[in-house]
């Protein structure tokens, strides 16, 4: 175990290091989703209402926790392109020839990650007064945890589909048309209530909306009456942690199949 530790802390560091000497990613990851916040929320707010939610409740207030899941999502997208970078590099075949297994490198890629987008995440939640959310030290404990279980699981999927593509052209293609789709999906644009049975049904099945309901419930901690209609906060968190390690091991698997072929 200490050794497995020992070797996914390599990689860790390597994301690490790679994102300090790349800091335009940094940029990327947050202006992006803060101009989406600023213009949609902007634009939609004297417009739309979300459908159980308090009515005094914005909609830029609403958007807000769906911005921060878009900084976890490009995020992971950005780290775990490296991998098809590593890959046409040489040194992913040079990794895979050492003496360590396909789970600890998978977990050390996933990992660094993960820590990328909490950062990121973490630096986002300083805007959460502007959309008139007021945390306190337990709903950022909450929200932080939260963050953390939602990156694993995205850049894991992010590793599923770059352990398969060879070329950064395809990764951005498969990752926009699956990633995206699902955060849309997932009531961070709109709620699940108020729309069509099909699509409602669609967005229950989608395992990041209870995810988002998670960090929902964790930003509004201290006032839970604030929320609305979101999904219970125990199942919640459970499917959420349960698709981070279903996402995690089937980068694994594909990770094996891959170095195998």
């Amino acid at each position: 175990m200490r050794g497995m530790m020992l070797q996914a802390g390599t990689l860790w560091t390597r994301e690490i290091t790679r994102f300090v000497r790349q800091r335009s990613r940094l940029f990327g990851a947050i202006l992006q989703p803060l101009v989406f916040w600023a213009l949609l929320g902007a634009g939609l707010n004297a417009s739309f209402r979300p459908s159980g939610m308090p009515a005094a409740m914005s909609y830029a207030e609403y958007f807000y926790p769906g911005v921060i899941v878009l900084v976890l999502l490009f995020t992971a997208i950005f780290a775990t392109i490296s991998t098809v970078e590593d890959r046409k590099q040489g040194f992913l075949q040079g990794v895979l020839v050492a003496p360590i297994s396909r789970a600890t490198v998978v977990f050390g890629q996933a990992l660094g990650g993960t820590t990328l987008a909490l950062i990121q995440g973490i630096i986002f939640l300083v805007l959460a007064p502007l959309a008139g959310i007021h945390l306190s030290v337990g709903a950022i404990i909450a929200a932080s945890l939260m963050m953390a279980v939602i990156a694993f699981a995205l850049t894991s999927i992010g590793l599923v589909i770059a352990w398969r593509i060879e070329s950064t052209q395809g990764f951005h293609a498969i990752m926009n048309l699956i990633l995206i789709p699902i955060w849309l999906l997932s009531g961070a644009f709109f709620p699940v209530n108020g729309a069509p049975g099909w699509l409602a049904w669609t967005m229950r099945l989608n395992p990041l909306t209870y995810a988002m309901a998670a960090l929902r419930r964790g930003l509004y901690l201290a006032e839970p009456s604030a929320i609305g209609s979101a999904a219970p906060m125990m199942s919640s968190v459970a499917i959420t942690i349960a698709f981070a390690l279903f996402a995690f091991l089937l980068a694994t698997r594909v990770a094996r199949r891959a170095s195998a072929a």
